[in-house]
């Protein structure tokens, strides 16, 4: 009989959404620091909007596939920050679709994530994904943490 994985048992899992944002970073770094801290690992979630559809289908093939290769760029880079930063190799995955769908969608494959972590932008709104989420937290399977984009390196180590 196989084991039921549960939320919260085994090593803790901190989801960051990585985009080309600096608030995504500052979100990847608290992650990074957290997961140090409490023996987790941290799983990088880069997506690539779905394309308006297009009469020339070679042509939306060819933007969805440089959009992805953008967003696997994205991923690496912040995998490489990440490693250079704790030593930790973190898992990463490239989605392509609506945000608050693919975010949902991670969330319901992946029992073990413990944490969703987003950064805020600095400065006006904290951006699309903070706000759904922050809005709908009540309905998440993991608690959310939200972080303030404009935190400085000596911040960060101080809450995480």
């Amino acid at each position: 009989m196989r084991a039921k994985k549960t939320r919260g048992v085994g090593l803790r899992v901190y989801l960051v959404i990585i985009d080309e944002t600096d608030e995504s970073h500052v979100a990847l770094r608290f992650a990074a620091r957290r997961a140090a801290k409490t023996g987790g690992v941290v799983h990088i979630l880069a997506m690539v909007p779905r394309q308006a559809f297009s009469a020339f289908g070679a042509v939306q093939a060819t933007i969805e596939e440089e959009a992805r290769d953008r967003a696997e760029i994205l991923a690496n880079s912040a995998a490489g920050e990440l490693l250079n930063e704790s030593g930790q190799m973190p898992q990463i995955a490239v989605r392509v679709g609506d945000g608050k769908g693919v975010i949902a969608d991670y969330l319901a494959e992946h029992p073990e994530v413990a944490a969703l972590v987003l950064g805020a932008a600095p400065e006006g709104a904290p951006g699309p994904l903070v706000t759904h989420f922050s809005t709908h937290v009540g309905n998440l399977p993991c608690p959310l943490f939200i972080v303030p984009g404009g935190l400085g390196a000596e911040e960060l180590e101080r809450l995480s």
